[in-house]
């Protein structure tokens, strides 16, 4: 029995150290947390139609413009994005107006999720303090996301 036990204790031993934290180099977190970045390769990129801080530089020399906010436009083939960002939130929506699940992407890493409204209305809080993008998928599968910002 003594022989039996000695071998279970060194196959927990063995198990414990396979399990414990892992040891990689960190080029090979950096290529997992790239090759991470390719889950998204099947979302539409919804391309900057319209920026107001481009319409606001170019009305500049014309007249004074309130800075009450900056709004963007993204399309995609199939969804636009439409963001209002304030110094607490962003407000959203998808069109055409529909329910869907929006990710606000901060780098490779998942971020944080929330949820868009019957009318495609969704809110962001707080405004990230880096590049970030937002990614929509619709009930119907479609997925689309934007180009990277910084407000």
């Amino acid at each position: 029995m003594a022989d039996r036990r000695g071998d279970d204790e060194q196959l927990l031993a063995a198990l414990r150290d396979a399990l414990g934290e892992p040891t990689a180099p960190p080029e090979f977190l950096a290529a997992g947390k790239g090759a991470y970045t390719w889950r998204t390769i099947d979302a539409e990129l919804a391309e900057l139609t319209y920026d107001s801080a481009q319409e606001s530089l170019a009305a500049a020399g014309r007249r004074a413009s309130d800075a009450s906010g900056r709004t963007l436009t993204f399309t995609s083939a199939h969804l636009t994005i439409e963001l209002a960002a304030t110094e607490d939130a962003i407000l959203g929506q998808i069109i055409p107006m529909q329910p869907g699940l929006v990710e606000v992407q901060p780098g490779p890493e998942k971020g944080a999720e929330t949820q868009a409204d019957a009318m495609g209305c969704f809110t962001v809080q707080p405004v990230p303090a880096g590049p970030f993008r937002i990614r929509c998928r619709t009930p119907e599968g479609v997925i689309a996301a934007t180009e990277w910002l910084t407000l």
